[in-house]
């Protein structure tokens, strides 16, 4: 049995140091360790651990969120281990110290887990509602704030009359892409009104 440590941070200028101690502290044999935001799916010194497991290792980590994306990327990648006869210790969800090989840390996680997402979907759900009561406001509008006034886009596409999109997109500095859309927004809504 070999029992290898995973530590990650976020961020190029967060230290793995704390988590490195704390792997050492359980003996972990070989710690793989990167700076990689745990959102992205590709994180090259998780698949190279992941590819260095046999039946009867173990993983430990400090924090599930060093291990997984999300609740239920934990639980897929925790079934696939256990499938494979590897285990995997957390050394701090919630307070306590989880270790799959024992019937207790099995169903602790799963426990815990389950409160993860089920917060989570509260959270989808109280956003949703959020969005639902907003939108009774006329003036609500989805998505990101506009980035320029009607006015300055209106400027700029009356400027496209005797230049470029390349040129006008670098005398106001909106991008060339923004120009285009509100042109074709513009001839839309222009067709709309002439079939009225």
């Amino acid at each position: 049995m070999t029992v290898y440590g995973y530590a990650r941070v976020s961020t190029k200028g967060q230290d793995l140091e704390a988590q490195i101690q704390a792997l050492e502290g359980e003996k972990v044999e070989h710690i793989y360790q990167e700076k990689f935001t745990g959102t992205k799916r590709d994180r090259p010194e998780f698949t190279k651990m992941l590819d260095e497991l046999k039946a009867g290792d173990k993983i430990v980590v400090t924090k599930l969120d060093r291990f997984a994306r999300s609740t239920i990327d934990a639980l897929t990648t925790i079934n696939a281990l256990n499938e494979g006869g590897i285990d995997l210790v957390v050394l701090d969800m919630g307070g306590e110290k989880i270790d799959t090989s024992t019937a207790s840390g099995k169903l602790l996680f799963t426990i815990m887990s389950g409160f993860a997402e089920f917060e989570r979907e509260m959270i989808i759900q109280r956003t949703q509602e959020g969005k639902a009561i907003a939108r009774q406001n006329p003036n609500y509008r989805e998505g990101r704030k506009p980035t320029y006034t009607k006015a300055q886009l209106d400027h700029a596409l009356g400027m496209l009359v005797n230049h470029s999109y390349n040129q006008v997109a670098e005398k106001t500095g909106i991008s060339k892409s923004t120009l285009i859309r509100a042109m074709k927004k513009r001839k839309a809504e222009e067709v709309k009104l002439d079939s009225k």
